[in-house]
């Protein structure tokens, strides 16, 4: 974690900044930037991550504090969101709130208000967010798998994503992001947040617009084999009873994308039938989720089929994670677009 200390004195009442990451954006991080303006956050802090198609410009246009993350150590966006943080904190009187956004997302103006009052009427919560959706989800399959992922339960939460209002002081007080992470950061920060007595809730409002731009299949294989890693080395760091964080999707990565497949081979050399029957798991399973979503016929289909299909790249992501911890090394970026 990051050293981001504040004095609650400094803090200026409600009041809300924002720090966007991003990277080679273009249009999207123009339109997210305005989207914050047009909110009125009252600064707002731009991270680039080694962008070549003028972001640092058109970031500087909009009037953003420009921070040009140092790509000669190893990148995630744990590292960029922390660094916006740390630029925020230097001010002499930084916001009671902070909006993080990814550069590909635009703010919808209903937003901060809500957030904002819901975190002034209850002190215990920490951060909030609300209804992300997808630009283009009917653009393909892969979009509109993301936008069904981002439709969370509405209460009191375990996790939000790279969206959210938080509560400045609690983000301080945790350190921040931990930098090491190449994905899950989000989750991870709010596990130590609860663990602090925080409370992290999903509202019932519109959030933002994100374009998640995923177009082939192997944009969808990479993201699911980065969740993989995610998943594995979330469980590593917070496993352990009570959290259990990110257990049960480990285990079932392993079991659906691993051993299934590996157990089928086998029994196909001494029991072909068995062998059979253990394939046919997989159609099975995917009838039974269809079955049960709440979802148009068309999408329930789609999210069935590729809810079981990712456990084969979320397995290999597994794996990779537990190679890298018994080689000594750290993961290195998944990125899918």
């Amino acid at each position: 974690m990051t050293n981001l200390n504040v004095d609650p004195a400094r803090l200026a009442a409600n009041v809300i900044d924002a720090v966007a990451i991003g990277r080679n954006e273009g249009k999207r991080l123009v339109e997210c930037l305005a989207s914050l303006q047009r909110a009125g956050v009252r600064r707002i802090v731009y991270v680039d991550s080694g962008s070549t198609d003028g972001s640092l410009l058109a970031a500087e246009a909009a009037g953003a504090m420009v921070v040009q993350l140092d790509m000669s150590q190893p990148f995630t966006a744990a590292r960029a969101r922390n660094a916006g943080l740390a630029r925020l904190l230097e001010m002499d009187d930084p916001a009671e709130f902070v909006q993080m956004i990814d550069g590909d997302c635009v703010l919808r103006s209903s937003w901060l208000p809500l957030a904002q009052d819901f975190l002034k009427s209850n002190p215990r919560a920490v951060a909030v967010c609300g209804r992300r959706r997808e630009s283009a989800a009917a653009a393909s399959v892969y979009n509109r798998l993301c936008d069904v992922e981002w439709d969370t339960p509405v209460g009191k939460a375990l996790a939000c994503g790279g969206d959210a209002l938080f509560r400045m002081s609690a983000l301080a007080a945790a350190g921040g992001y931990r930098a090491d992470l190449i994905a899950g950061e989000e989750p991870e920060l709010c596990v130590r947040l609860r663990q602090s007595g925080g409370e992290i809730w999903r509202l019932d409002g519109e959030m933002t617009l994100h374009d998640a731009a995923m177009t082939r299949f192997s944009q969808w294989w990479r993201r699911s084999r980065r969740a993989g890693y995610a998943f594995a080395e979330g469980a590593a760091l917070h496993g352990a009873p009570p959290e259990r964080h990110w257990v049960a999707q480990t285990r079932r990565a392993v079991v659906w994308g691993a051993v299934l497949p590996v157990l089928a081979f086998l029994l196909l050399w001494i029991a072909p039938a068995l062998a059979l029957l253990v394939l046919l798991i997989y159609p099975a399973q995917v009838l039974r989720l269809a079955a049960r979503r709440g979802l148009s016929k068309g999408t329930s289909w789609e999210v069935a089929l590729f809810t079981v299909l990712g456990k084969f790249p979320e397995a290999l992501g597994v794996l990779s994670y537990w190679l890298n911890r018994l080689r000594g090394r750290h993961g290195r970026l998944i990125e899918y677009k």
